[in-house]
């Protein structure tokens, strides 16, 4: 499992797409952070900021994710990786565990615009660490999408283009659940909705329902992954 994580974590480097998306990541968090926080008066909300970084992961998390699987398809490798003395579940938190660990630094880098935040207005800080365990946890989930997404196909276009579509649906499934009058469904589509659950962290509140709804999103589409390649195994 760890040959297969330091595989993976070299190829970020060895490729452009570990720099594009720290680049990317970089650069739209700096911008956004001006535009929603450094621009307003003193003290300015830093909830907005963490909003908009959740909406640019649609684009931002598919740059990791969109290769992991599909490369190993398109360059026939995967026979190779399955026949490997690695485990079907020991394969997938590899280069699950490799996505994430290019996310949370970059993450952790960006985290650097609230240097003058602090300088010159007044954050609570109990919110901040909300906003910053509630966007980690999001990420978890939305990796685990594309790293599902990425196992179902050989086209990393493709990989890219559905892990945005589904990112995109948990986070507007909930705005227009309050325009449906049936209230069954509206329960259904609240109850699914990513981007609803982010509300009580943003009062630096820790939703418990929230993080056991976050982990079992990165559970879910994590056991499918494995799911896909034992069918393909043995198929």
């Amino acid at each position: 499992m760890s040959a297969i994580y330091k595989r993976e974590m070299k190829a970020y480097f060895t490729t452009f797409i570990g720099y594009a998306f720290i680049a990317t990541f970089l650069v739209l968090s700096g911008v956004i952070f001006s535009l929603t926080t450094l621009s307003q008066s003193v003290g300015g909300d830093i909830t907005t900021y963490y909003t908009f970084i959740i909406f640019a992961f649609a684009i931002l998390i598919p740059l990791l994710t969109m290769k992991l699987f599909s490369d190993e398809k398109r360059l026939r490798t995967e026979a190779l990786l399955m026949s490997s003395p690695v485990s079907l579940f020991g394969i997938v938190m590899a280069k699950y565990l490799a996505a994430l660990t290019m996310f949370a630094a970059t993450f952790a880098l960006s985290c650097v615009n609230l240097i003058p935040a602090y300088m010159y207005g007044s954050q609570n800080t109990a919110v901040i660490i909300g906003n910053i365990c509630s966007v980690l946890l999001i990420g978890c989930a939305f990796i685990a999408i594309g790293v599902f997404m990425s196992s179902i196909t050989e086209n990393q276009l493709v990989a890219a283009i559905t892990t945005i579509a589904t990112i995109v649906l948990f986070l507007v499934i909930g705005m227009f659940s309050s325009g449906i009058g049936f209230a069954p469904l509206r329960i259904v589509l609240d109850f699914f909705s990513i981007f609803n659950r982010f509300t009580m962290f943003t009062y630096g509140i820790i939703d418990w329902s929230a993080l056991v709804y976050y982990a079992s999103v990165s559970f879910v589409f994590l056991f499918l992954t494995v799911r896909v390649y034992e069918r393909r195994r043995w198929a």
